[in-house]
């Protein structure tokens, strides 16, 4: 039991990581400096530069993020911030392929799959926000407000109806 506990956790850092590398690598691609990444949330307890970006690790490794020079990214063509946002998903689904059957590649899915929903603050909700203000020409907030409660309530129902079943 303890190595599986191991193997899901280890995996489950290294799919949160390597999902990051891959908004960290679409950014530099398409010219959105990073200011910082990091893996956990919480207090920092360590802290270093790669590449001039921070990077940090927190308290508690429940999740991981990218951040990067938002009014740079707002600037950049649809195709280039949905190719940012979507890159750590890509990444997870490759890695779901290539370590399919195996705990690893669970849980690329799993990330994959769950950043694709249009939940606040998620890859899907953020790349929403994107082809909304595409739609409407900028910020709109009665349309982003829609959507962001649209969104939770469809995970909701998703959510419960798989719990009926």
């Amino acid at each position: 039991m303890f190595l599986f506990t191991l193997n899901v956790a280890l995996s489950f850092l290294v799919a949160m990581v390597l999902h990051e590398m891959g908004h960290w690598a679409a950014a530099r691609a398409c010219k959105v400096p990073v200011m910082q990444a990091g893996l956990g949330w919480g207090p920092k307890i360590v802290s270093f530069r790669i590449l001039g970006v921070e990077c940090q690790l927190r308290l508690l490794p429940i999740g991981a993020f990218t951040r990067m020079d938002m009014e740079v990214l707002q600037r950049r063509p649809l195709t280039q911030q949905l190719l940012v946002l979507g890159a750590g998903i890509a990444i997870n689904l490759f890695f779901s392929g290539v370590a399919w059957g195996t705990t690893f590649g669970f849980i690329n899915l799993a990330l994959a799959v769950g950043n694709l929903l249009p939940l606040y603050q998620l890859d899907g909700w953020k790349s929403g926000m994107v082809i909304c203000r595409q739609i409407f020409g900028g910020r709109n907030p009665r349309v982003e407000w829609a959507f962001t409660i649209l969104g939770g309530l469809l995970v909701t129902a998703l959510v419960v109806q798989s719990l009926f079943m």
